[in-house]
């Protein structure tokens, strides 16, 4: 089974499009608010000088943002 998840914020047109697509294609994701100071933390390791969001993962593995998910799902 295929794990995603998105680091998003409110009000973020990008990580909206970005769930909307994925809700669309029949995907389940796990939604990661960086707002929560952990969870920016957590997203820092990860991916160090990250300055925008939405931020994807697929099974681990970083997608990027919206405009590189749209060519990973087609």
């Amino acid at each position: 089974m295929t794990t995603i998840v998105v680091y998003s914020k409110s009000n973020c047109i990008y990580c909206e499009q970005a769930k909307s697509l994925l809700t669309s294609k029949g995907l389940t994701y796990t939604e990661l608010d960086v707002k929560n100071p952990d969870t920016l933390a957590e997203l820092k390791q990860l991916v160090p000088g990250v300055k925008t969001v939405p931020q994807i993962f697929i099974d681990g593995k970083l997608i990027g943002g919206y405009t590189e998910l749209v060519p990973h799902l087609a």
